[in-house]
């Protein structure tokens, strides 16, 4: 069963799915007083304000952190207008946008938000980064 945690300020509620999470720590480098990887709860969603929380939430590359407002519960964001594609030092390939991946089994699926894909070659979950970069100390 998949970990999924949600954090509320009353005002937007930020959704984590753990199996999504490569520990990229775009935002606990983006955000450090509200996203602290080494305590409990690791999300204090009071510590900054909404937009700020917000912003840091849209910089996930693998869309394991997204958010939610309050007064509109059903409209998860995705307002991403382009496609964008970023090479991240020692890590992986982000695509910005909603992409349909056609797998070599001939299944497709389709990815919104962010999406990082594997450039190391280790990943046990190809296309997709599950953070073996980091293991293999990847350079590139």
């Amino acid at each position: 069963m998949a970990k999924i945690k949600e954090y509320s300020n009353g005002e937007t509620t930020v959704v984590w799915e753990a199996e999504k999470c490569i520990h990229s720590a775009i935002c606990a480098k983006g955000l450090p007083e509200v996203f602290r990887p080494r305590l409990r709860p690791w999300v204090k969603i009071d510590a900054a304000k909404t937009d700020a929380i917000i912003n840091q939430v849209k910089q996930c590359p693998t869309g394991a952190l997204s958010y939610y407002l309050n007064a509109e519960k059903d409209a998860v964001s995705t307002e991403i207008a382009e496609t964008k594609v970023e090479v991240l030092e020692n890590g992986p390939l982000l695509v910005y946008g909603v992409l349909k991946v056609l797998k070599k089994d001939g299944g497709t699926e389709i990815k919104s938000k962010t999406t990082a894909f594997c450039r190391c070659g280790k990943s046990n979950n190809k296309p997709y980064c599950d953070g073996e970069h980091v293991k293999v100390e990847f350079k590139g």
